[in-house]
Formats: structure tokens, C-alpha cells, sequence
């Protein structure tokens, strides 16, 4: 794999403060992705956020994600596509620098400029992503909830490309809980990850599967599975 940016082109401003989103090497990262990146062909795209843990795919969070997609899907039905803080990431280059080296998560931020920065630039991104890739997906689903998911909607009014997104808002208003800091949750709870599983039946026209966690009630996100 060609590396996106050389290591003496790199930039030395620090991948870890709430300017993450203007870091040239992350700007430049994402105009490689959208501009030279050549995506697959498949039956399925399938939107994930970023995740805390390097590289992405040996997340607590993406294992999840893929025990959903790849209990219904196989391999080479589904291209899976990261996005949030690090732009946009298709997940077999997610051990490329800087998509491994930042450490700055928006879910953090709370600096009103920067989150509306984020915003438009990312739901630029994703559209551009979405034009791109017109021709190379049959259907497109989108895990989010947040200024991701914000981002989203923004991208698909943008293009008017579908691309269903969940979990369904009602689910997201059943398990509201205007006391926390995080109103909506953690995208690991069971009603969320049951939206994400009906998602993808639903397209395929097969009977819906029942998402659960193992008998002894593990806090480990990866006992999450597929009954």
C-alpha cells in the first residue's frame, strides 16, 4: 500500500488538541481518500464512527460492529467506511498515519466554532465521499448518532444519495436521557445495535435476527453478539 504521507512530509503540530479537524496532515490525509483512493464494488457500504482505539478495526466498538454486519453479511458483500473525527477512513487503510495517530475525540469538544467547523467540513466530505462512490455500492447504511450523525443528513440533503441512518430517531427518544451529559448514549446499547442488525435484514428481505449479550453479563462491548 502506497503510505498517504511520506514520514518526512509530515507534519509537527500535535495530532491530540481540539484543532485536530485544520491539522494539514489530516486535511491532506482526506483529500488523498477523496481524490486518489480507489473504493470497492460492493453490495453494501456501511458507515461506522471513528473509535478511540488504533486502528480502528481492533476496537472494542468495531468488533461490535462487525459481529452485527458480518453475522448477516459476508466479507465481500460490505465495505466499511470510518468516519467522524478522522474525516473520512475506509477501514482496510486504518493503520495508515495520521488515521493511527490522533488522539483528539470531537465527542469531547465543546468549543461551539469548531464543532460547527466540523460539521460543514465533514458533511462536505461525505458528500463528495457519496458522489464518488455513486455507482460503487448498492445499498448505503450509516451507524450514528451526534454531530456525525448531523454531518449525515447534511451530506445526504447534499447529494440526494440514500443512505439509511440509525438508530431510527424513535429509538433514540425511547432511551433519552436528558440527565447525562450524553443524551443519546453510548452506540453500544442493545435497542441501537438491534436498529443496526433490522437495518441490514431489512434491505435483504430476510427474517430480522435478535441482538443480545452473553449469559454472564459481561461490561466487555465485545461479548455483543448476534442470537
Amino acid at each position: 500500500m502506497t503510505t498517504i504521507i511520506p514520514e518526512n512530509e509530515r507534519s509537527s503540530e500535535p495530532l491530540d488538541t481540539e484543532r485536530l479537524i485544520y491539522h494539514p496532515d489530516m486535511i491532506r490525509a482526506n483529500e488523498w481518500v477523496l481524490s486518489e483512493y480507489q473504493p470497492p464494488k460492493r453490495d453494501f457500504c456501511i458507515f461506522v464512527p471513528c473509535a478511540m482505539r488504533k486502528p480502528y478495526h481492533t476496537s472494542p466498538s468495531h468488533k461490535m460492529y462487525d459481529r452485527i454486519i458480518f453475522g448477516i453479511l459476508e466479507q465481500e458483500d460490505a465495505h466499511v467506511v470510518v468516519f467522524g473525527t478522522c474525516g473520512i477512513t475506509p477501514r482496510e487503510i486504518d493503520t495508515e498515519y495520521p488515521f493511527t495517530d490522533y488522539k483528539f475525540m470531537m465527542g469531547k469538544c465543546n468549543v461551539a466554532k469548531i464543532k460547527r467547523d466540523f460539521i460543514k467540513m465533514e458533511s462536505e466530505r461525505l458528500a463528495k465521499y457519496l458522489e464518488r462512490t455513486r455507482d460503487n455500492y448498492k445499498h448505503r447504511i450509516a451507524y450514528c448518532i451526534g454531530d456525525f450523525r448531523t454531518a449525515m443528513e447534511k451530506a445526504v440533503e447534499m447529494t440526494n444519495i440514500d443512505v439509511v441512518i440509525v438508530p431510527d430517531r424513535k429509538t433514540m427518544e425511547e432511551v433519552a436521557n436528558p440527565n447525562k451529559r450524553f443524551k443519546y448514549g453510548s452506540l453500544s446499547q442493545r435497542q441501537y445495535l438491534q436498529d443496526f442488525s433490522d437495518s441490514i435484514t431489512d434491505i435483504l428481505d430476510i427474517p430480522e435476527r435478535t441482538v443480545g449479550v452473553h449469559d454472564d453479563h459481561s461490561t466487555n462491548d465485545m461479548d455483543w453478539y448476534l442470537l
